[in-house]
């Protein structure tokens, strides 16, 4: 039983952590950020598509991509 709280208590955290990475395209004039980084929202970006924290990407002022909303 501990064994089983154990293995759920990673997960839950695995599960938390990546639901808050969002997608960037790493240019000056960039808006959106993404919850892929497959999103046909990013496919003319000709910078390097990085990954961040949604929070920092809200602060940033960044919104959420029309394609995944």
């Amino acid at each position: 039983m501990k064994t089983l709280s154990l293995i759920l208590f990673f997960l839950a955290n695995i599960t938390c952590k990546d639901s808050t990475t969002v997608y960037i395209c790493n240019s000056p004039g960039a808006k959106k950020y993404h919850n892929s980084p497959k999103c046909r929202g990013l496919s003319n970006c000709t910078y390097r598509i990085i990954s961040i924290d949604i929070e920092k990407a809200k602060k940033d002022g960044k919104t959420l991509c029309g394609w995944e909303k």
